[in-house]
């Protein structure tokens, strides 16, 4: 089956990328979460305008991208969240409560996209946060998580 991507798939591609995958990965996964489009002579014509979308939103180039992760691994960065006694967390951090605090912390503007949680964060204390700031590069950001 032939696809065009909408969105970024970690081990496919990035959005505009026209890929060939079996049909139940694409018919039962990519396409009812809107990962991707068939792929027709008129959906292919759609491909120039998700591509620069796609630009605008990217890093420049990799020495940009360099920049960026030397800003994020600078300093931790603190999120205050609502937290029981124990150090547990009401509920738990989501990447935009990540991306709004690098931003509060006076860091880059980064896309809640690029954001890598392994394990959800419901506990107080220092966890390590990826960020795929670039293809080639990867931030590692320390989010200290303190009850407000």
């Amino acid at each position: 089956m032939k696809l065009i991507l909408t969105h970024e798939v970690a081990s496919l591609g990035a959005p505009g990328d026209v890929v060939e995958v079996k049909d139940g990965y694409g018919r039962n996964f990519l396409m009812p979460r809107g990962l991707a489009i068939s792929w027709t002579r008129g959906a292919a014509k759609q491909i120039d305008s998700i591509k620069k979308a796609r630009e605008v939103r990217d890093v420049r180039d990799l020495s940009h991208a360099e920049e960026i992760k030397r800003q994020l691994e600078a300093a931790p960065v603190a999120l205050k969240v609502r937290a029981g006694a124990g150090g547990r967390l009401f509920g738990a951090v989501t990447v935009n409560d990540i991306v709004a605090a690098v931003k509060s912390g006076g860091g880059p503007d980064i896309d809640k996209r690029r954001i890598e949680i392994g394990a959800a964060i419901k506990t107080t204390g220092n966890h390590a946060v990826a960020v795929r700031v670039h293809p080639e590069v990867a931030a590692s950001l320390t989010l200290n998580v303190v009850p407000a």
